[in-house]
């Protein structure tokens, strides 16, 4: 597939050209799910005459049936653009299909979508990772120059680096989050998924900047990084040691190969530990569903999406929700109602705010010292179709992705292996708020030294 970089130097007959051969490509790679319009056997979404960019199910894009891959949005079709997709249609890119996802963003396998599931393009027996898991395997599958994503805990991160592709989650509050689907407002973030660190990088300048449209959007000085990587650049990176070594072994030893490539290089290598991650998830899991619970308050079958059969407003209500919900979504939303109730607000969401802030610090206390941090994207590799039908498990899967989201940090998952089933290994490199430039170059710096 043509690289993002290649692509933007096209004239526009021979964007013209790609756009036709691409859908078609689309077309014929339908088993592979990683678009809606692939499982619902839909004609493809399109907005723009630009480059081709595939877009996640829960950005709103004007005049597409936008669902976040939920039953209950089936008929609601977006009546304007989100800001990030202003921003790829003033640079001559275009939107160009709606990826699948775990329904609301709420999963780690994609295998929640209302459509279907999205295979991993590595290996079709084993998950692409979730929630952006149609924009990865689309990448990684080669139906896709490039894609948007978001990552509320590891949503971008965590499917590039089960499909074999670079994730990039900017910091929090540096990509507008307007026309986003809220799932947890404090925690998501659009990012762009790409075939390389380079392309991660020129579609993250191209819709990063302040948003007086998103009141969650930081009015801080945006400079872009793309024209300024650069990947001889010695850093000091510290790799956190103990989430290394409690990964499986395939993972432990792709992770250290890349530390000892990286050490060779002449980048200086410490290595700390961080507490317990199972905090982390604690923390996120009555953060993100307390949220989560507000924000789809609004899914009722009365304003827009699909209504239920009913005889009373009350039954409507009930109905529409119970039908149009899936059972992680149902979860979620009554984890964060019982977190937000009366007796126990105090008692678990002051409690995981303030262990929020103490996640926080740690990695700013490291950050100080450090110009990177250097840990695993996930525990293990992809796992297959129906493995982790345990709920509980299923959370652990982004044990490593989750606090980056609760310190609003910017984090990358960049590809260093593959395993004996073809599975891809990525390490994750973490970077102080606001400094891109540095996490870009040192991933920069890791793909040249795995690519040789």
């Amino acid at each position: 597939m043509i690289t993002l970089k290649e692509a933007l130097k096209l004239s526009n007959e021979e964007i013209k050209d790609l756009r036709a051969q691409l859908e078609a490509r689309i077309i014929k790679e339908r088993e592979l799910g990683a678009y809606v319009e692939q499982l619902a056997g839909l004609p493809l979404s399109k907005l723009g005459e630009g480059v081709p960019i595939a877009i996640k199910d829960n950005i709103q894009v004007k005049g597409w049936s936008v669902t976040s891959g939920s039953k209950i949005l089936q008929g609601y079709i977006a009546p304007y653009n989100a800001t990030a997709i202003e921003k790829l249609l003033a640079q001559n890119l275009a939107a160009f299909g709606r990826t699948n996802m775990d329904e609301f963003a709420m999963g780690s396998t994609t295998e929640s979508s209302f459509y279907g599931h999205t295979l991993n393009p590595l290996n079709h027996a084993h998950v692409p990772g979730g929630s952006s898991g149609g924009s990865a395997a689309a990448v990684a599958g080669g139906i896709a120059i490039a894609a948007l994503g978001s990552d509320t805990g590891g949503s971008i991160r965590q499917p590039a680096a089960f499909c074999g592709c670079v994730g990039f989650k900017p910091t929090y509050g540096r990509v507008s989050r307007y026309g986003l689907a809220a799932y947890s407002s404090s925690l998501d973030q659009i990012g762009p998924i790409a075939q390389n660190v380079e392309d991660a990088a020129i579609l993250y300048d191209i819709i990063a900047g302040h948003d007086e449209k998103d009141s969650t959007s930081a009015d801080v000085a945006f400079s872009s990084v793309a024209d300024k990587i650069n990947g001889e650049r010695k850093l000091n990176i510290c790799v956190i040691e103990n989430y290394v070594n409690n990964a499986s072994e395939d993972t432990k030893k792709a992770l250290n190969s890349a530390i000892d490539k990286l050490k060779n290089f002449g980048h200086k290598i410490v290595y700390k530990n961080l507490e317990d991650s199972k905090y982390d998830v604690a923390a996120y899991y009555i953060i993100a569903t307390a949220e989560a619970s507000a924000n789809l308050s609004r899914y009722d079958g009365v304003r827009y999406g699909r209504r239920a059969e009913a005889k009373n407003l009350k039954e409507l209500y009930v109905n529409s929700r119970s039908e149009g919900f899936g059972e992680e979504v149902k979860r979620r939303i009554l984890l964060g109602t019982f977190v937000l109730s009366s007796g126990y607000y105090d008692a678990y969401y002051i409690k995981a705010q303030k262990a929020r802030a103490h996640i926080k610090a740690q990695y700013e206390k490291i950050l100080d010292e450090a110009d990177l941090i250097f840990m695993p994207v996930s525990p293990t590799t992809a796992p297959k179709f129906g493995s982790m039908s345990d709920p509980l498990q299923a959370y652990l899967s982004d044990i490593y992705t989750i606090s980056v989201n609760l310190a609003g940090l910017p984090a990358i998952s960049v590809p260093i292996a593959k395993d004996g089933q073809n599975l891809n290994i990525s390490a994750q490199l973490i970077a102080k708020a606001w400094d891109e430039q540095t996490l870009i170059d040192g991933a920069k710096s890791l793909e040249n030294l795995i690519k040789g």
